[in-house]
């Protein structure tokens, strides 16, 4: 696969493009599946898995968050301002259709300004999630969020590392697309940056209702050392 055509399959997961089903076609994750299948084998296991995210140097003194009854609860507090996590398949658009995928893990270790102000957003639909609140409602709740500027643009400077070979970000990619950083800026356009451009190592997501966009910059190695 070309690397444009894995940046609009990684941007299905980010949320930056909608999926077309043929007319009448079943949809492959109509609704939520069993809890279970999005947990992880055990909370070790996605301490782990979460601090693939990023070099050891910065995972090994972050705060990391794993996946519990109602939202995500710290497993090990942190020393340098980081928090890495696994997010699931609902951190993608509403309308994506990948939104229920039980196989989706993306690993993500947030910088400290992203933590504040990109990674609530992602924890409070969790909550939302493991409560039953339906997508319609939830779309509803994050309209209302951000016009109430409960939802606000990413702080200056926020970041994250998504270097874990472990990853799945959706059926598409069927792994983790490349080791990159992301950076997390208030709406713009990606060509501003000259992401998505023809030869550009940088490429770019606007999200369909929050105040984001989101560049991505592919890096050599993964969080462990090896090359891609």
């Amino acid at each position: 696969m070309s690397n444009e055509l894995r940046v609009v399959a990684l941007a299905l997961f980010l949320g930056g493009v909608g999926v077309v089903h043929a007319e009448g076609a079943e949809p492959a994750y109509p609704r939520m599946a069993q809890l279970e299948q999005y947990r992880s084998a055990s909370q070790e296991d996605e301490i782990a898995f979460a601090r693939s995210a990023a070099p050891p140097s910065i995972a090994d003194d972050a705060e990391i968050l794993t996946l519990g009854a109602h939202g995500y609860d710290v497993a090990v507090k942190g020393k340098n301002g980081f928090v890495c996590i696994v997010e699931r398949a609902w951190a993608n658009d509403f309308d994506n259709a990948e939104f229920w995928n039980p196989k989706l893990r993306a690993p993500h270790c947030f910088n400290a300004a992203a933590s504040r102000s990109v990674l609530p957003t992602y924890l409070k639909r969790t909550e939302w999630v493991l409560a039953g609140v339906s997508k319609a409602e939830m779309a509803d709740r994050t309209k209302a969020a951000i016009a109430a500027k409960q939802i606000k643009e990413p702080e200056p400077g926020a970041m994250c590392y998504m270097m874990s070979k472990r990853g799945y970000l959706n059926d598409e990619v069927a792994g983790p697309w490349h080791p990159h950083l992301m950076f997390f800026q208030p709406r713009t356009s990606p060509s501003s940056w000259g992401a998505n451009s023809k030869g550009s190592p940088l490429f770019a997501s606007t999200n369909a209702l929050e105040p984001v966009t989101v560049f991505m910059l592919p890096v050599s190695r993964w969080s462990d050392g090896t090359p891609e």
